[in-house]
């Protein structure tokens, strides 16, 4: 790729001369197919946390139930499903034999200035451990669930296995989670209630910015250590 890079380069600087083009191979990631639309019950399910248990957590994550997850991100959700890049792992919570929720864990950011300070390691730190830190990038209690204190019983349960989870399949484990809260739509109740941390905001810049204004809106950084040890590991280099 990097030889028909420099190629390619060439022929647009007027340095050679390439032949005309035979073929243009269809790329798969780009028309991927958006998950199809599931069905499942989706009666009301109200009343007291206690009285719909018990609820059982399943990592989906490369088994016969990711495609439901998938459905169910991409029709309820108000992102909708993006495949994921890298590391990642996805999560079904059941209850009364039934879907009841999702959560989507992927690779964190490379650089975020509020949780980087949080943690206080080194640049070569963070290079070398980013791969141990996971970031909440779906979470979704499905519309006709209404059930107090679920969705932070949720949270609590799944960063009690998540390093776990992650280690039977990335062979390593996460010592720290992250999400983002847009404020304008979400007051992060659930994460308080499971004693994630306020770690500042983001810039409002993306990754592909090229100035230092504001290109989207501005988030909430919350944090959660999934071991007191946090720091001094993160910070090995």
């Amino acid at each position: 790729m990097v030889c028909r890079g420099l190629l390619l380069m060439l022929h647009r600087a007027g340095e050679i001369e390439l032949p005309p083009v035979r073929q243009i191979s269809l790329n798969p990631f780009l028309r991927r197919a958006r998950p199809a639309p599931v069905l499942i019950d989706q009666t009301p399910l109200t009343g007291a946390l206690s009285e719909i248990k018990p609820i059982a957590i399943e990592q989906v994550r490369r088994t016969a139930h990711e495609p439901l997850f998938n459905g169910l991100i991409e029709h309820h959700h108000y992102l909708g499903y993006e495949q994921p890049v890298g590391e990642h792992l996805k999560y079904l919570v059941w209850a009364q034999r039934r879907p009841i929720a999702c959560l989507a864990w992927s690779s964190a950011p490379r650089h975020l200035g509020s949780r980087d300070r949080y943690i206080g390691w080194s640049a070569t730190a963070r290079r070398r451990n980013i791969r141990l830190v996971a970031y909440n990038t779906r979470f979704l209690i499905l519309p006709w669930i209404r059930v107090l204190h679920l969705a932070s019983h949720i949270l609590g349960q799944v960063t009690n296995s998540l390093s776990h989870d992650w280690e039977q399949m990335y062979g390593h484990p996460i010592y720290f989670a992250e999400t983002f809260i847009d404020p304008a739509r979400f007051r992060g109740t659930c994460y308080r209630a499971a004693n994630w941390r306020f770690l500042g905001m983001t810039t409002g810049r993306g990754k592909a910015s090229t100035s230092k204004r504001p290109n989207r809106s501005f988030k909430e950084v919350q944090g959660y250590p999934l071991t007191p040890r946090f720091r001094e590991l993160l910070s090995l280099s």
